[in-house]
């Protein structure tokens, strides 16, 4: 199998982290919405799925979805259902347990996606890992801070399963797009995601409070459209690029620049232990950088055909 350029792998893994990198902010935005975790989702992949679907409209292909496979279009619906579990289940986690329990347990992702690689994408486990991993696991520790880490009711225990099964459903998502995205631009295997996503969601939102002030409706249009479609698009493409979990190492730069987004704009302060966190995943994810190819370890190479280049 033949690698793929040097360059095309940087190419990918810098998508990934300039995706991961803006996701930092989601918090911010976040915090403008006073709704529930169900109904801020649905609304983020709503607005998701109009800016999708205004691109393919003015492309001329908004029927390509479902000209797919019928097997990949239902496996990608079930991806947006997935991707709607995986954004309840951590907004809920922040909601019932303390916001570090939450980081951190939902955050062991990238170690997950590490792990079942050999199993769900039938990839060879990369021990080159272990080390960047380490080093961004360990950051993220540091950030959060050991002495919040304690579970002082059942409500936080509840949010720190939660958050475990954010993990799980994170390295899932991640794993199986890596497996679906072949060969499908990534605005028609998004257009497929919302839709099983909103599918989901609408029997609960129908029953809940909606939001109602313009900051808050201004705040869930900038996170359907830059912090959900914009950004996944980026993120997919460089998916194309590099294997699964070297992509998932890359996604620690969110909560580092959640942490930076959170001083800049909440006036939260930034301590010396959060510095040296920060340089730990960032040291991490550079590792993984500088990775160079290796026969027997690399993914297979993009489908060089316009299909699979198209965004």
């Amino acid at each position: 199998m033949p690698l793929k350029p040097r360059s095309d792998s940087l190419s990918g893994l810098a998508r990934v982290a300039i995706a991961a990198t803006t996701w930092g902010l989601i918090p911010v935005f976040v915090r403008l919405v006073h709704t529930g975790a169900a109904v801020i989702v649905f609304w983020r992949v709503a607005f998701a799925a109009i800016f999708v679907t205004v691109i393919l409209i003015a492309r001329g292909r908004i029927g390509d979805f479902f000209k797919l496979p019928r097997r990949r279009m239902w496996a990608i619906v079930a991806m947006g259902m997935l991707l709607a579990v995986n954004w309840m289940l951590y907004l809920g986690a922040l909601q019932l347990t303390k916001v570090a329990i939450a980081v951190l347990i939902a955050y062991c992702g990238p170690v997950f996606v590490a792990v079942l690689t050999p199993i769900v994408a039938h990839e060879p486990f990369d021990r080159r890992l272990i080390v960047p991993l380490l080093l961004a696991l360990g950051g993220i520790v540091i950030i959060v801070g050991p002495q919040d880490l304690a579970l002082e009711s059942g409500t936080h225990l509840l949010g720190a399963g939660l958050a475990l099964g954010s993990a799980v459903t994170y390295s899932l998502l991640i794993l199986n797009a890596k497996r679906l995205i072949q060969g499908v631009p990534s605005t028609v295997y998004t257009f497929g995601e919302y839709l099983g996503s909103l599918a989901l969601l609408l029997p609960i939102v129908l029953f809940s409070k909606g939001p109602t002030a313009p900051v808050e409706w201004g705040a869930l249009l900038v996170l359907g459209v830059v912090m959900t479609s914009a950004t996944g698009l980026l993120f997919l493409s460089g998916l194309r690029r590099v294997r699964a979990d070297h992509a998932a190492v890359l996604t620690y730069a969110e909560p580092v620049s959640a942490v930076l987004f959170s001083a800049l704009f909440l006036g939260e302060p930034i301590t010396v232990a959060t510095g040296i966190g920060g340089a730990l995943v960032v040291a991490g994810g550079a590792m993984v950088a500088r990775m160079e190819p290796q026969a027997g370890i690399e993914a297979p190479g993009i489908i060089p055909d316009e299909f699979n280049e198209e965004v």
